[in-house]
């Protein structure tokens, strides 16, 4: 799991992301419902739960890798109707014919340290509130 993890945040730092992110396909869809289910599968989280309306997805790095393809990565927040917040970075694979190129590689994120309060991963994780 942690080498897994290093090799997304190698990623995402090597991806060049203001060029990158304006003529990437807006694919946040497709890794917000995989990452739904894979929570579900891990017994992490109720579907008809997740509170639809306070999801944010926010792309956080794509990188052109392939004429029309692209690897993208994405900060996702789930909030539940019972005070429950879940945050998860996922990184797949999209073009702008098709957001499903991969599956999903999903990362719960457990812990947050450091970093500024404006950022939405601010007081989330895994764990109640």
């Amino acid at each position: 799991m942690r080498a897994a993890l290093k090799v997304v945040i190698a990623a995402i730092l090597a991806m060049p992301a203001a060029a990158a992110l304006a003529k990437s396909p807006d694919c946040a869809s497709w890794p917000t419902n995989m990452a739904l289910v894979h929570l579900k599968n891990a017994g992490l989280i109720d579907i008809p739960s997740v509170i639809d309306a306070q999801t944010k997805a926010i792309r956080l790095a794509s990188e052109k890798i392939g004429k029309d393809l692209h690897q993208q990565v994405y900060d996702i927040i789930f909030h539940t109707r019972d005070g429950k917040t879940i945050e998860v970075i996922t990184n797949s694979r999209a073009s702008s014919e098709e957001c499903s190129m991969s599956g999903v590689d999903v990362y719960v994120v457990s812990t947050k340290i450091g970093g500024s309060v404006a950022l939405p991963s601010e007081g989330t994780g895994a764990r109640s509130k």
